[in-house]
């Protein structure tokens, strides 16, 4: 839309545009909002487009413009024009001068003070805002008439009472000037805001007007002075305590700011703790709230004008500051709601204080919150109150504290703390110091277990101290300390692996003890079964860790659960379900093992199952048995079941059908015993229960719960084999019954009774006893890192978000809290890191478990019980008795939703379940029924569930079902006017789209766009929220199809976003609620950025749609909302993606810098994803373009997230693309990570005396390096004034990025041009990489130092060879030898671990093989070190070090001596390379040769052998491994092997190449004590009949890993093909193998393997091939027989047979390379020089091996062999390349043949072919002759002439002398040696000369009777000899003598050539050939 524009009267410049008014009014009422839209924002964007000199020349247009549109009555203004009128003036003063400032100020002014009749309240809002912006820009300039316009604005608040949007843009306004004007605002004036917006705050039924006056009270503390005594703080106190209880969540999070700012900025580090001064206050009578009053209340006195005393500051300590909020949280009068609020105002203190305090007062904190809050009365008498707070306090003390306050360091220190002050103190010891509660150890358990998660590697320093603490907490009495202790300690091994076994061993003899003392008078059930959590929580990290993991340890654990479970029927009832409960969480924690561990005890196992679920007793004599003994019966299953649980989550491989039903049928017994259990009494006598606090109805449904979650899983493996079971128990009706019955079946006689007293009920998300009449808690606003659960059901998660105050309103809108204690399995079961993810109480667990298994198991039902199920559902729903109890009705709805989703899921194969159909009529009758009720519900959670159900269904029922349910549910929309009615239809419009999808939904879109476009202007906030939201699923389902109503879509959004009512500041304050917490412009948003995905890359045609989303987009960019801000984010990602060149670039990219590090977690992430996006695109483009810091940026956010994967993904991205152009910068940066600090406190760091000292560098080389990285990584625990660096994990990040420079650029180190510069770079830099190696390496984290020495490993073998360019004579590496040996030495310190250990060893071996130091004597430690190393594997110790490295475990010593071993190996393999690395490893070859055999043959009986033989032989393994091993032991060692059997097999093969004696010897074992069981010493073998004693070990070994290349547990690569087969073909080596090879069935394995390398692999490969085959061949047995024996008859032996298979391996090679050999048509390789050479090695491979043939078979050979040669001469393409290459092997050939038929009976046959082939050879060159003389035909008949004189004369003469054949070659020799008489000719000439040449010397040097042919030997010369300068007989003269008229003739063939440089080159060449020939 264009607009006029003004021009300066003075000199006609433009002034900018000008709204043409009357344009405006003549366009329809629909388009004028737009068209005031886009020249309101063309307006603003000039401003910022022109310098501050135009802007300042045109100020008064521009000033004129904007009231121009401050005063249209029509179109009005509205809240979009406002703000974008709002910041155009404040661009109007911050860029240009201020001379119409006072101006437009009184302008405004004058609006806002207009009588009631002169301005409508619209102009006056706007100028109000209009007023906030200018002041809030230019505030300064105006002090003098602040006042009255604050004046102005109170009084406009009266007026506009009525109007909602007015008074919150009134208190915006204020704030605002108080923002700018600080305390240059007057008092007096400051004061009455202050009490405006207090009484505002406290009283205002709008949100948004509440919001606007706590966000303006809160910018009067923060910028005034005039509210910091203690009466203003008491006022704002008491404003605060009102506003925050409050149901909506910006109002609280708003509140908590304001309050917050205030105690932080009456926070004083100098402050004595003592608490604020309190004044009398009168208390009045009728005041509303003084019921609330507790004792200790203040009494709120009436707010006085002025004081006529000085006005006390207020000042508090750390501790008040605390207590301010933790005094109200506890008192019974506060909300949950309040308390949400309070939890957020604790974050913000905590956020806004200085790090330095909250760190050095980090306990202070822990005691409020641990003692304060959770150690309350009021706190812990009520569960659900405890468990949100708890909730509340683990964001405040982990989130907020632990991970974003706390630095390393300091983390570290509070883990010392909370160990030492809380853990410790139990039990009480000394008298000063109490004994915490169990709350609070239950509460620094949680926080310890946080840190000890983001320490990670770093928490290795405080092990000791962390493990005794936890171990002697374990004992508590209290069970959720016990659990919350098994949990720390679980994930306390997890980051300290190597304190696996010191835990596991301590918690079983701990176990052992006190079920020892069970039946004294010591007795201590719930020790014993703290100690048995603790082991099994420990013992569930093995799978995790396995080098740390002992199968010692987990046979002890089950001999003592089996001597428990044996030794439970001799004990007292009490003590026995002690003993068995012990034994089943034993049990149950060994599970995580797996099937290869488990599946040893499966049928004991499956023996204790049978034993505890027995057919029940019938109900009579049930009812007998007293309450203990029926407790104790329910107890003993729910242990049991338990076990089985964990057996079906782990080792699901092992239920075959038969197992599965007979599992089935143990649950069936279970669930018969609990249906024949008597009814439960009111209360039981506490001598008649098992544990004081569970009554038999809790054992009952912890058992129920079990069976449920059991008959789950088996569905899961086996849905088959469990169906049957199931139908038989009834189970499926017991489901429903359990989550949908009228009844509450799983609540207590209490929660019932409150139930039916509850007659103000509301919602269901504020009851609040953590049962909520039975409704599951699988409906969860959780955000499971964008992944779905199988049956969770997820509500918009984006609507909350992410982050620290979303997790606290997530927190209170659950109304069942989850903990560790409700379920004990977890800790060794699944992952119980995810708050959200802990088990809920046994009730609630059982409606969960319920509706899984329904929803599982529904769509595999037939038809009439899925018919059946549903009705009885819809019964339940529509119970009249639900009538008068709203509550159940509303759970009983909420679980039939969930379970119908659940199941429609399953049915859409959405799931892992069995999947079925639900399409049979009456049950689609009875599901439409049914969702069709719930989708009108008034609950939207309810609704949205319901919508995606009904999709669901409708996607697997057909289009007909499909049209029938949208015109219902369009009919619905018409007739029915309630909102939620008309809401719930219109998402489920969206939901049929999105499931139906394809063409089927696209006969519908017309339809069902038209509804949800005209939903979106309803009127009612909640329907036209929930329409935008179902238009947006519709675009983003429908794709394409949906760009044809992209215009109009864009066109809708855009009037909606412009329109005043689809904003919060609409008047009626009940809709401007329901606006402010479904968030219109956020739905906006969202649908803008669904169809710029639409449209894609056809947004750069649509210039009318693209611009209109450009506007809105930056309108919407202006918003602060946070779910505004990241739907525009997500637009404007998009836009840069389609139209990058319509997006201002830098713009965008300066605001992704904006929201790098912003707190909010959701807008951080969408700010990352776009930058991401950008930097793919061009990183150096971003970087250039970006504001000054953009690196730190990264680096400091990846700090405050350390395991974000977005931030790694922007560097990573980054590095790939420009880490080999510029090398440099990305070296610089990764040593400025490795430098960087984080930002300091002031205070000093606690406990400065633990710091550990550094490791010791006994070098003095080093002491730079050690010097400069002191500051680089600070010791944990340290003190002091040093500055604290990143956590480790960046660093750890930072060194993995340069290893992956390092890598790229070796990759590309063949390529000379593309890596010259970068390798010169990198050698430049090289210092500082081992710098940065050096410092990693020497660190205190086990990951950095892994690092570190990893990139020590890569410099050595990119630069061990490499020369320095100074003194080329020595190594580049050579200046940095301390420094590497330096850093290898931490690797071996006591502190190390094994993994770091064995990449050290290969290290130093690189180091000692590489060449650096050539001296043995001058290799130092690092020889020493390997040396000692060997010496300590290869003896029989059973404790081994390595170096300081002590107490290794049974699976460590193992992967170290692989380590070691596989080191010896990789030296004695360069050792063939490197001369002297032989002086290195030639003493210890006696000792390594058997260690590498055995490690061989260990490894192969880990890999081949079958598990029944590995359990017979686990106590006696090979000599070195002396343990017993299981599955899990035995896949752990096999990834220690398979990296290095390779080499162990390289150096094997080496020595046997050596023929070394002491090899042989190993290999026959003739080793000593290594001499296999069963073998013989070897005396009286032959060694080339029978192979040796490990042949079979090396062969199977390699055979295997060849077989394997295609599977992904091969062990090997492609790459090592090659070192496979010259592995293969060394062992095959016949004083290696002997004749073992052509057995039968090895002789046919070995031939398959052979046959399927060559048809797949590469050229190289078949080389290798070839030349086995080869070797197999001339080493077969036949070939060493008797000289003739194959030449003595006609007969074959049997074993020809297996040189026909190796000689047609060679075969099938030569025809698949060689063009023509089978089909002249067949596809061969393009003929380069690899494929010459295999040619080449075929042919002599064949030629060698025809001779190993019978005579009966050579002749045969020998013709093929002719014909391959005849194919080669005849093919064009072979003559360049492969033809010179087969001459001489024909030579050779030729040579034998004579040489081997001279005297046999085949000479006949021979000559024949000779003859034959000599005949084909001159065809092929007559052929050639007559084609064009090119260069291939010349080539042609030159090598074929050449071949054919290689007949004659390559060997023995076997041709008569007049043989025609013979007389054919010579008449055709001389034909080329004609004289041409044309030019051209003659050059042909002279090219064919050389070779004619060749054969007539060849010729010439025969014997006369072959040449001469004259009948007359006596007469003169014939002319045939004369020409060939030969004599008859008689003549002696000698070939070609001077004068000889052919050399005459051949020069003579010179003179027609033409004259110049190549006729002279010619002449000379010919005449040094003819002096030759003379």
């Amino acid at each position: 839309m264009s607009q006029r524009t003004s021009f300066n009267k003075n000199n006609g410049h433009p002034q900018g545009p000008e709204l043409d008014i009357t344009k405006l009014h003549s366009l329809p009422s629909e388009q004028q909002d737009l068209y005031l839209l886009t020249f309101s924002s063309d307006l603003v964007h000039e401003i910022g487009s022109i310098d501050a000199k135009d802007v300042s020349a045109r100020q008064a247009h521009f000033k004129q413009e904007f009231f121009k549109i401050l005063s249209l009555s029509t179109p009005p203004v509205t809240r979009v024009i406002r703000n974008i009128l709002g910041r155009g003036f404040a661009h109007l003063f911050t860029k240009g001068d201020r001379k119409v400032l006072y101006e437009t100020i009184d302008a405004l002014s004058g609006i806002i003070n207009a009588g009631k009749g002169e301005k409508e309240l619209r102009t006056k809002h706007a100028a109000v805002h209009c007023l906030g912006e200018i002041f809030e820009a230019a505030g300064d300039s105006a002090i003098s008439v602040s006042a009255v316009t604050c004046s102005s604005l109170l009084r406009l608040h009266k007026a506009a009472s009525s109007n909602v949007g007015l008074r919150n843009s009134i208190f915006r306004a204020l704030g605002k000037i108080a923002i700018r004007l600080g305390n240059s605002l007057d008092e007096s004036v400051a004061r009455d805001i202050w009490k405006l917006a207090r009484t505002a705050s406290s009283t205002e039924k709008s949100f948004l007007v509440q919001t606007g006056a706590l966000w303006c009270l809160e910018q009067l503390v923060k910028n005034t002075s005039y509210f910091d005594n203690v009466n203003d703080f008491e006022s704002l106190r008491a404003t605060f305590f009102k506003a925050v209880d409050t149901a909506v969540s910006k109002v609280r999070h708003t509140a908590a700011s304001l309050f917050a700012a205030a105690l932080v900025k009456t926070f004083s580090s100098d402050v004595p703790a003592e608490p604020l001064p309190k004044l009398k206050k009168i208390k009045k009578s009728n005041r509303r709230d003084s019921g609330d009053l507790e004792d200790g209340d203040d009494i709120q006195r009436s707010e006085s004008p002025a004081s006529k005393k000085p006005a006390i500051r207020a000042r508090m300590s750390f501790p008040e500051v605390l207590k301010q909020l933790s005094t109200q949280y506890v008192r019974t009068s506060t909300s949950n709601k309040a308390r949400a609020g309070l939890a957020a105002t604790y974050v913000r203190v905590l956020q806004q204080l200085d790090r330095g305090a909250v760190e050095s007062h980090y306990m202070t904190a822990v005691d409020n919150l641990l003692n304060d809050i959770l150690g309350h009365p009021n706190i812990n008498g009520h569960r659900y109150r405890l468990l949100i707070s708890r909730r509340f306090v683990q964001v405040i003390l982990e989130d907020v504290v632990g991970q974003t306050v706390l630095g390393e360091t300091a983390q570290l220190n509070a883990v010392k703390a909370l160990v030492n002050n809380v853990l410790k103190n139990y039990p009480q010891l000394l008298k000063e110091r109490a004994e915490p509660t169990k709350y609070a150890i239950t509460g620094a358990l949680s926080a310890l277990t946080a840190l000890l998660n983001s320490l990670g590697s770093a928490a290795n320093s405080i092990a000791d101290l962390c493990r005794e603490g936890l171990l002697q907490v374990l004992q508590h009495p209290s069970y959720t300390v016990q659990v919350s202790a098994s949990a720390c300690l679980r994930s306390f091994v997890r980051v300290c692996p190597q304190e696996l076994l010191p835990c596991a061993t301590v918690c079983m003899n701990s176990v052992k003890r006190e079920v020892g003392l069970l039946n004294t008078a010591r007795q201590s059930h719930r020790r014993c079964v703290g100690y048995a959590n603790g082991l099994a929580a420990v013992l569930s990290t093995g799978p995790e860790c396995p080098v740390y993991a002992s199968m010692e340890v987990n046979a002890g654990v089950l001999s003592l659960a089996n001597e428990l479970l044996k030794g439970s029927s001799n004990s007292e009832l009490r003590v026995s379900a002690t003993q068995i409960q012990v034994a089943w969480i034993l049990l149950g924690g060994l599970m995580p093992y797996g099937s290869g561990f488990v599946k040893k005890l499966l049928p004991q196992l499956f023996l204790l199952w049978k034993n505890a679920f027995p057919k029940p007793l019938p109900r009579e004599d049930l009812a007998k048995r007293s309450s203990l003994e029926l407790s104790f019966l329910t107890h003993v299953r729910e242990c049991a079941l338990g076990c089985m649980l964990a057996f079906l989550e782990y080792n699901g491989r092992l239920l075959t059908p038969d197992l599965v039903r007979r599992l089935a049928n143990l649950l069936q017994n279970s669930a018969a015993f609990l249906h024949h259990l008597p009814s439960r009494k009111a209360t039981e006598d506490v001598s008649q229960r098992l544990s004081p606090s569970l009554q038999l109805h809790d054992h009952e449904l912890m058992v129920r719960r079990r069976i449920l979650q059991s008959y789950a899983r088996l569905l899961d493996h086996s849905a088959a084999a469990a169906k049957e079971s199931l139908l038989q128990a009834d189970i499926l009706t017991l489901t429903t019954s359990l989550f949908a019955h009228p009844e509450d079946r799983t609540s207590s006689s209490l929660s019932t009774s409150i139930a039916n007293s509850a007659g103000n009920f509301e919602t269901l998300w504020d009851v609040g006893d953590n049962h909520a009449f039975g409704v599951t808690s699988l409906l969860e606003l959780v955000e499971r890192d964008g992944e779905q659960g199988d049956y969770i059901c997820e509500d918009r998660p984006w609507m909350l978000g992410r982050g620290v105050d979303a997790d606290i309103d997530r927190t209170l809108r659950t109304c069942v809290c989850g903990a560790r204690e409700h379920d004990s399995i977890t800790l060794y079961v699944g992952s119980i890191e995810e708050n959200h993810q802990l088990p809920r109480p046994p009730s609630t667990e059982v409606v969960n478990a319920a509706i899984r298994l329904f929803a599982i198991s529904f769509p595999a039902q037939p038809t009439r019980v899925q018919e059946s199920m549903v009705e009885q559902l819809t019964s339940f729903v529509s119970a009249p008795e639900l009538n008068r109890d709203l509550a159940r009705k509303a759970a009983i709805t909420i679980n039939v939703a969930v379970a119908l989703l659940g199941a429609l899921r399953a049915t859409s194969k959405e799931t892992n379940a069995a999947h079925g159909d639900s399409s049979a009529a009456p049950v689609a009758k009875s599901l439409r029924d049914l969702l069709q009720m719930l989708i009108i519900h008034p609950d939207h959670q309810v609704r949205n569930v319901a919508c995606e159900a009904l999709g669901r269904l409708c996607n697997s029922l057909g289009n007909a079902f499909t049209a029938n349910e949208i015109n219902q549910l369009i009919e619905t929309i018409v007739s029915n006017r309630e909102p939620h009615t008309r809401a719930g239809c219109a998402m489920a419009l969206g939901s049929i789209h999105s499931h139906v999808g394809g063409m089927a939904a696209g006969y519908h879109l017309k339809t069902i766009f038209s509804i949800l476009l005209s939903l979106t202007d309803d009127p009612h906030p909640v329907v036209h929220f929930w329409a935008l939201e179902a238009l947006s699923s519709v675009a983003q389902s429908a794709g394409l199809t949906f760009s044809g109503y992209v215009s109009s879509s864009v066109g809708t959004l855009a009037r909606r976003f412009v329109s005043d009512t689809h904003n919060p500041e609409i008047p009626p304050f009940v809709s401007s609620n329901l606006e402010f917490e479904f968030s219109t412009t956020a739905m906006i948003s969202r649908c803008l950025d669904s169809l710029i995905n639409v449209l894609g890359p056809d947004l750069q045609d649509a210039d009318k749609v693209r611009n209109l989303i450009m506007t809105v987009t930056a309108q919407l960019q202006e918003e602060e909302e946070p779910l505004v801000v990241i739907g525009t984010l997500r637009c404007l990602e998009h836009l840069s993606m389609y139209a990058a060149d319509h997006v201002d670039f830098r713009s965008y990219l300066y605001r992704l810098q904006t929201y790098l590090n912003t707190p909010q977690t959701d807008v951080r992430e969408a700010a990352i994803d776009g930058l991401y996006n950008l930097i793919k695109r061009g990183a150096e483009r971003v970087v250039k373009t970006a504001n000054e810091g953009l690196d730190d940026q990264i680096w400091v956010a990846l700090d405050s997230a350390p395991d974000s994967y977005g931030i790694r993904r922007i560097i990573q991205s980054w590095l790939q693309q420009t880490c080999l152009s510029d090398p440099g910068s990305w070296i610089d940066r990764c040593q400025k990570v490795m430098k960087q600090s984080r930002a300091e406190p002031d205070t000093a760091r606690n406990d400065p005396t633990s710091a550990k000292p550094p490791p010791e560098l006994p070098d003095d080389e080093v002491a730079g390096f050690a010097v400069s990285t002191n500051d680089q990584d600070t010791p944990a625990g340290a003190g002091g004034t040093e500055q604290e660096l990143l956590r480790w994990q960046v660093r750890a990040f930072a060194v993995e990025c340069l290893s992956e420079i390092l890598v790229a650029i070796s990759r590309v180190n063949k390529t000379p041009e593309s890596i010259d510069s970068a390798t010169v770079a990198l050698q430049e830099r090289l210092g500082d990489v081992i710098r940065i190696a050096f410092s990693a390496s020497t660190s205190h984290v086990l990951e950095l130092r892994i690092r570190g020495i990893r990139i020590v490993g890569q410099i050595l073998k990119m630069f061990g060879n490499t020369p320095d360019p100074d003194f080329p004579e020595a190594s580049l590496l050579d200046q940095y030898q301390a420094q590497i040996s330096s850093a290898l030495t931490p690797a071996f310190a006591a502190d190390s671990s094994p993994e770091l250990a064995s990449d050290a060893i290969g290290v130093c071996a690189t180091f000692v093989g590489i060449g650096i130091v050539t001296k043995v004597d001058r290799m130092g430690r690092i020889l020493r070190l390997l040396v000692s190393a060997l010496e300590d594997f290869s003896s029989r110790s059973e404790t081994v070090a390595i170096g300081d490295l002590k107490s290794l475990g049974p699976n460590a010593q193992i992967m170290v001596r692989s380590a070691v071993i596989s080191a010896w190996a990789g030296l004695q393999v360069a050792s063939k390379h490197q001369p002297y690395l032989v002086e290195v490893v030639r003493p210890y070859i006696n000792v390594l040769a058997p260690l590498w055999l055995s490690s061989l043959k260990e490894y192969a009986r880990l890999r081949f052998a079958p598990d029944d033989a590995l359990n017979d032989a686990s106590s006696a393994i090979s000599g070195d491994v002396d343990m017993a091993t299981g599955d899990v032991d035995r896949q752990t060692i096999l990834s220690f092997y398979k990296d290095s059997w390779l080499n162990i097999m390289d150096a094997i093969t080496s020595l046997i190449e050596g023929d070394m004696g002491t090899v042989f010897d190993a290999l026959d074992g003739r080793s000593g004590n290594d001499v296999p069981k069963g073998i013989p010493n070897g005396d009286g073998i032959n060694y080339r009949d029978e192979p040796v004693a490990f042949f079979f070990v090396l062969f199977g070994i390699v055979v295997e890993a060849l077989l394997a290349l295609s599977t992904k547990d091969a062990g090997v690569t492609r790459e090592d093909i090659l070192r496979l087969l010259m592995i293969l073909k060394k062992i095959l080596r016949p004083e290696v193998s002997g004749q073992a090879v052509y057995q039968e069935t090895v002789f046919s394995e070995t031939m398959d393997l052979l046959n399927r390398l060559v048809l797949t692999q590469s050229l190289e490969v078949q080389t290798v091939v070839v030349e086995i085959a080869k070797d197999l061949c001339i080493s077969h047995p036949s070939s060493r027989s008797s000289t003739g024996h194959h030449d003595s008859g006609d007969t074959l032996s049997e074993d020809v047979e297996q040189l026909f298979e190796l000689t047609r391996i060679i075969v099938v090679v030569l025809a698949g390379i060689l063009p023509g050999l089978i089909e002249p048509s067949s596809k061969t390789p393009e003929l380069r020089e690899e494929v010459a050479n295999v040619i080449q090695i075929s042919l002599e491979a064949l030629v060698n091996a025809a001779e190993v043939f019978p005579l009966l078979i050579k002749t045969d050979l020998y013709a093929c062999i002719f014909h391959i040669f005849y194919t080669i001469l005849g093919t064009p393409t072979c003559q360049a390349i492969v033809t010179p290459q087969a001459l001489p092997i024909l030579k050779h050939f030729v040579q034998t043949i004579t040489s081997s038929t001279e005297q046999s009976s085949a000479h006949d046959g021979v000559v024949a072919q000779f003859r034959a082939s000599l005949i084909r050879f001159l065809a092929v060159a007559a052929n050639a002759r007559r084609r064009d003389e090119d260069e291939i035909s010349l080539s042609c008949e030159k090598n074929s002439l050449l071949a054919s004189t290689i007949l004659l004369s390559g060997g023995a003469n076997i041709l008569p002398p007049g043989d025609p054949a013979v007389k054919q070659l010579l008449d055709a020799l001389m034909d080329r040696l004609e004289y041409s008489k044309t030019p051209e000719r003659a050059e042909n000439l002279v090219r064919r000369v050389p070779a004619c040449i060749r054969c007539v010397k060849y010729l010439s040097e025969q014997p006369d009777e072959l040449v001469c042919v004259n009948e007359t030997p006596n007469a003169e010369r014939c002319a045939r000899c004369v020409r060939l300068g030969k004599p008859c007989v008689t003549l002696t003269d000698g070939p070609f003598a001077p004068g000889s008229r052919e050399v005459e003739a051949l020069s003579d063939a010179f003179a027609l050539l033409p004259a110049g440089a190549a006729k002279d080159e010619a002449r000379a060449d010919l005449r040094a050939r003819a002096k030759a020939l003379k």
